[in-house]
């Protein structure tokens, strides 16, 4: 397990101490940030296919991702449209509307699932005795997770004015709730401890962190299981978004996860209308805060 799964959250929030002016900083900052994503994929990928009997895995796995991703669906698309019928989100007349560039983002999702393949080619095929690749992962993970941190702090949004946003807080609450909800149904699916199969819920989208950080605590498999469950719910997110985000803006909103504030934003903005632009930045926000916070307590409680 990770030593001290707790000590993830450090980088995050030491980076949302400082407060940069240079732009140019922050553009070179931006760069460095996607870079080490997908950095990090591929080192995923590399532990997945350094594993020993990979191919009698990947049965199970399916298997695991399957499970997951239905009923993280289910669960959260129920909690979602229950918080629509309490608090709906009310679209200006005509503001919504669809762009052709969603098409473009949803073939750009899949850019972290071919990462990853990439790094289980090299590690199965080429670099199957390369040591360290756990340790070096972790410290990529702690240097991602300290810059965004900095974009956080940087970008003008105010903890204060995000926590104050009803609906934003409201669909993060739900998407959350009802994920460690369908987390705990899953425990006979998985065949994990309960708080396991709770920090395998709990990444809200955010593949990156999940994969890396339940692949240190439960092993390879798990990680890519975690990975999967979230790269799946972003590329479902993008396909749903524009279908139903004019009727059913929250479950539109929330559905994305973590992603609502930054890579399914573009596509929540487009179909529907400015208007949802301040719910999706707070709600994607407290959950990109809420899933290593919640990882970290589940992972230390093993």
């Amino acid at each position: 397990m990770l030593t001290g799964a707790l000590l993830i959250l450090a980088p995050l929030f030491l980076g949302f101490v400082f407060t940069l002016s240079n732009r140019r900083l922050m553009t070179v900052i931006h760069y460095i940030v996607e870079g080490l994503v997908y950095f990090i994929l591929v080192l995923l990928g590399l532990g997945l296919g350094q594993m020993e009997s990979l191919l009698a895995h990947l049965g199970t796995m399916a298997y695991q991702v399957s499970g997951l991703v239905l009923v993280l669906l289910a669960a959260n698309m129920a909690a979602l449209w229950l918080f629509h019928r309490w608090q709906p989100l009310d679209l200006s007349p005509g503001e919504s509307k669809l762009k052709s560039g969603y098409r473009r983002l949803f073939i750009a999702g899949l850019k972290p699932l071919m990462a990853v393949i990439v790094g289980v080619l090299l590690g199965y095929f080429l670099l199957s005795e390369l040591p360290m690749v756990e340790d070096i992962a972790t410290w990529a993970l702690m240097a991602l997770l300290f810059l965004i941190g900095l974009q956080l702090r940087n970008a003008g949004l105010s903890l204060r004015k995000l926590l104050m946003n009803r609906q934003g807080l409201g669909i993060a609450l739900a998407m959350a709730a009802s994920s460690l909800l369908a987390g705990l149904a899953l425990i006979p699916w998985l065949g994990v401890p309960w708080h396991q199969a709770l920090a395998i819920t709990s990444g809200f989208g955010w593949y990156s962190l999940s994969g890396i950080v339940i692949g240190d605590a439960m092993g390879p498999a798990w990680g890519g299981v975690a990975f999967l469950n979230d790269v799946l719910r972003e590329i479902i997110a993008l396909a749903l978004i524009p279908v139903i985000i004019t009727a059913r803006p929250a479950m539109a909103i929330g559905y994305g996860g973590a992603t609502s504030m930054d890579f399914t934003l573009p596509v929540i903005r487009s179909s529907g209308g400015l208007a949802c632009v301040p719910v999706a930045i707070a709600s994607g926000f407290l959950l990109s805060f809420l899933s290593p916070v919640l990882m970290g307590i589940f992972l230390s409680l093993g």
